[in-house]
Formats: C-alpha cells, sequence, structure tokens
C-alpha cells in the first residue's frame, strides 16, 4: 500500500516539478540547449523525490486509517453506513466549491484537486461515523451492538460450546446478561458443518444449537447475528477472541482452554460453567438431605444419589437402599475443578 502511493505521488510530484521548471525556464534565456535539458531533469527529480517523501508518509497514514476501517467494520450498523456516506457526499460538496478557488492557482492548482478531494471527503464521513448514534437517534434509528459497545456494558460474543450446550438459552431470557448477545456468523457455520456431520451424536448436538440461536432470537430483542470473518485466522477461537477485542466485548462460553486463552489475551470470559456451580444450592457438614439412591458406589457398602443440579452424593450404608428414597446426614463437602461431591450416611 505504501509502495503505490509513493509511486503515484513520484509521478504527480514528476509532472509538477516538470512544471514548475518550465515555468521558470521560460522567464529566463535559456530556451534550449543543455541547461535547459539539465534544469528540467533536475526539476523533475526534485518533484519525484519530494512525491516520494509525501506519499511515503500518506501511505502510512493511510494503511493506518485501513487498519483502524477494518476494525471498525466490525461494529459498522445500518445507522453508522447511512451517516458516513451522507458525511462523504458532503465533504464532496466542500471540495468542489474549495476547488473552484484552487483550481486558479498556477502550476500546482490542478494537482492539488485530487488531495482536496481526499481529505474533505474523509474527514466529513469520519465526523459522520463518530457522531452517527447521535444523528441516528434523531431519526429514530439505533443499533445494539454500538451501543453495547460505546457503553457502560459490553457485548457478550457467543462461542460454539455455549450455543451447543443449551443452558445459554435459559440465563439469557432470564435478564442475567446484560447488553448485545452477539452471534458471529462463522460460528453459525461451525454449527451448521456439526449439524450436516455423519455422526448422529454432532449432529444431534449441531441441530440443538441451531435451535438454541432460533430460540434466542425469538425470546430476546438483542440478539445480533455479526457477519465479520477473518481470513488471515483458521481457528473458530481465534477469530472469537479477535471479534471480542474488537467489539471490547466478553465470550460467553463453556470450553475451559478457550477460555485460558482468552484470559491470557486480554479477553474477558463468561463461563457457564462457573455460573452453574456458583448457583449450586450450599450443603453443609450435619444437614439432612432426602436423597433417591440410583447405584451403588465404588467402596463397600456405598450407594450413589444425585441432586437435583446433578451433583454427587455418596452415600455410607446406601447399597443395600438401591432404588428408594433415603434420608441422609451430611457429613461432609467435596470441592474441586470438577464439581462439588457430598458425602453422608444414613440418618438412621
Amino acid at each position: 500500500m505504501v509502495i503505490i502511493w509513493r509511486f503515484v505521488f513520484a509521478i504527480v510530484g514528476g509532472l509538477g516539478g516538470y512544471e514548475a521548471a518550465s515555468a521558470v525556464l521560460r522567464r529566463t534565456v535559456f530556451s534550449s540547449g543543455t541547461y535547459y535539458v539539465l534544469f528540467i531533469v533536475l526539476g523533475v527529480l526534485l518533484g519525484v523525490a519530494i512525491g516520494i517523501l509525501v506519499g511515503g508518509a500518506v501511505g502510512r497514514e493511510m494503511s493506518r486509517l485501513g487498519q483502524t476501517l477494518d476494525r471498525a467494520t466490525a461494529k459498522v450498523t445500518a445507522a453508522g453506513l447511512v451517516v458516513s456516506s451522507i458525511g462523504l457526499i458532503v465533504g464532496l460538496g466542500v471540495a468542489a466549491l474549495i476547488s473552484l478557488g484552487l483550481k486558479q492557482l498556477p502550476v500546482v492548482g490542478d494537482y492539488l484537486l485530487v488531495i482536496v478531494f481526499a481529505v474533505s471527503g474523509y474527514c466529513f464521513a469520519y465526523l459522520g461515523y463518530q457522531r452517527h448514534q447521535d444523528i441516528a437517534r434523531l431519526f429514530g434509528l439505533k443499533s445494539p451492538v454500538a451501543d453495547a459497545t460505546t457503553g457502560l456494558i459490553s457485548p457478550k460474543v457467543l462461542d460454539t460450546s455455549a450455543i451447543i450446550d443449551g443452558r445459554i438459552g435459559d440465563i439469557v431470557p432470564a435478564h442475567f446478561l446484560e447488553g448485545a448477545i452477539v452471534i458471529p456468523g462463522f460460528v453459525l457455520e461451525e454449527l451448521q458443518s456439526i449439524a450436516d456431520s455423519t455422526d448422529p451424536l454432532r449432529r444431534a448436538r449441531g441441530r440443538r444449537g441451531l435451535e438454541c440461536v432460533d430460540a434466542l432470537q425469538s425470546n430476546y430483542d438483542d440478539v445480533v447475528i455479526m457477519d465479520r470473518d477473518f481470513p488471515g485466522l483458521t481457528e473458530v477461537d481465534a477469530k472469537l477472541i479477535k471479534l471480542a477485542k474488537e467489539l471490547q466485548g466478553r465470550i460467553v462460553t463453556t470450553d475451559f482452554n478457550l477460555n485460558k486463552v482468552a484470559q491470557i489475551q486480554g479477553v474477558e470470559v463468561l463461563n457457564v460453567n462457573d455460573l452453574a456451580n456458583a448457583m449450586r444450592p450450599v450443603v453443609l457438614p450435619g444437614e439432612s438431605l432426602a436423597v433417591h439412591v440410583v447405584r451403588e458406589g465404588k467402596e463397600m457398602d456405598q450407594g450413589v444419589a444425585y441432586l437435583e443440579d446433578g451433583t454427587m452424593v455418596v452415600i455410607e450404608g446406601g447399597r443395600d437402599r438401591l432404588g428408594e428414597d433415603v434420608d441422609i446426614e451430611v457429613t461432609s463437602v467435596l470441592q474441586n475443578p470438577a464439581g462439588k461431591m457430598v458425602f453422608g450416611r444414613l440418618a438412621s
């Protein structure tokens, strides 16, 4: 990109140098000959050198502008696009008015027109984009993603595991998550590929994920399907982290590895499993519980039951009570990364 801008400005600078040298020579006695050619060549070379320097600076700025625009496209909304386009048109109109006086300048007037049009159009388009939310509100337009990313509430970016898990379909309508819920297009593509798998289990998981997306769109107004991709990245997890950084949002997942990698890269993560563990009822030693013994334990005379949230209860003396409802007294509670286990003995 920088090389192209240098090339363009070198041509413009060379033409400008030629015109400037010719204008100077017309006022001197050197209308031809060796000195005339030498002066013209020096003028062209000087113009090319200045064009290369200016083109390099402009090229670097335009490259940074391109990177900024690339990041901004993740948050571009219909309102932002419309207002920015209007700003571009206004900027070109202002440049046209300026060009009426500018083209009267000798030598460089015609060459400055392109720069004036480019700078004016960019400035007004950028100003329109920066203030597009205020302008859009005047016409009743709004964007949940833009409001979330520029306000105090960050958007929540769902990954494939959280959607397939299904619990997010109950968490979102319960309003435990605030702000926009963003579902990237590449996550939907991954769900589609899983739903089309030949493996019956994977196919069922993929279809459950697509049903979860449909339920979220039906029950929650701020669900945004964002068609944003990163061709330079192949892994979905890497794309999720990149998108979350651009949106200044948080990733919602059940994937332990994605959780760790995102935190290392400075992206906040909301793990559905952590929420589930935090919402489990607190059981203290000495309390009584009524449970249903479903199977034998690993040790002699042990039975196993489960609480409503899935917590395993190991019952001393429960092997002989399989299939029965029993009252137990909690003796200890074990908390580990995999979850919580409750140990108890028959109350009788």
